[in-house]
């Protein structure tokens, strides 16, 4: 970023701080041409940091579900966002929801839990991808134990809200392409171990993701990812569906919370 760049976005931030002390919507000064793209896209994040605004209309469309229907959720980053919309197909004939968002981490998910999965009134939620991108540090550094925090507030929602979960692992990766320093592969071998643990102690349903896409070196088979590294393709999705179908049917066989 420039130096002007730098500047506008602290300007921009103390607005955004000033207005909400005041209870007021923030103002924000006009942005020098050159910085206006980047200027816009800061203004949107602040202003919407979870993109609550992604499915508000979509959900409000869909409404509840019909009657005998035992809708899911899935809830994650971009592995569930681009599930049907980029590669593979998302469960057609099913009434399962996609409630993906690329690049967030699991406090955002945490944020959005109300409106993207609670007031849908679904049988049971995945929470899919959900972790990759704190331990990427997506938004800033992220220890194991602030991502056990946000997985186990949205499971107690869940559970008041008498909606099954399934905790789903993270899928392999040994380098992340749009942070290229990073080794993940030794932390998403740790992350997955408490997920199941957790599930265990809980009594919930693991989707294990893991062991049918790892490599040798702790990565996603190449073959399995449209970027050979994080993001699977079609014959990625077509291996985690049944996997995922699976445990969807164990779940719903449980009673609700």
């Amino acid at each position: 970023m420039t130096s002007r760049g730098y500047v506008v976005c602290q300007i921009l931030m103390l607005s955004l701080v000033a207005g909400s002390l005041w209870g007021q919507a923030p103002s924000v000064p006009p942005a020098p041409a050159r910085d206006a793209a980047h200027y816009e896209q800061m203004v949107k994040r602040l202003q919407d940091w979870p993109d609550l605004a992604r499915y508000r209309q979509a959900d409000e469309e869909l409404g509840g579900p019909k009657a005998g229907e035992q809708r899911v959720v899935f809830l994650g980053a971009s592995i569930t966002d681009f599930w049907g919309r980029k590669y593979g197909e998302f469960f057609p004939g099913e009434p399962y929801v996609n409630r993906g968002i690329s690049g967030q981490v699991t406090s955002q998910l945490l944020v959005r839990f109300q409106q993207d999965v609670v007031h849908l009134k679904p049988a049971a939620v995945i929470l899919a991808d959900a972790g990759a991108n704190n331990i990427a540090g997506n938004a800033g550094p992220a220890t194991l134990e602030m991502f056990q925090a946000d997985i186990e507030s949205m499971v107690a929602i869940a559970r008041t809200n008498h909606i099954r979960v399934i905790l789903a692992s993270l899928l392999p990766a040994s380098r992340f392409p749009w942070k290229p320093e990073a080794r993940p592969a030794d932390e998403i071998r740790q992350w997955n171990k408490w997920l199941k643990n957790y599930a265990r102690q809980q009594g919930m349903v693991y989707l294990d993701y893991y062991s049918a896409l790892v490599d040798d070196e702790g990565g996603m088979k190449p073959e399995l990812a449209f970027d050979k590294a994080v993001h699977p393709n079609a014959a990625g999705y077509a291996l985690m569906q049944p996997l995922a179908e699976k445990a969807i049917a164990e779940a719903l066989k449980t009673p609700a919370p």
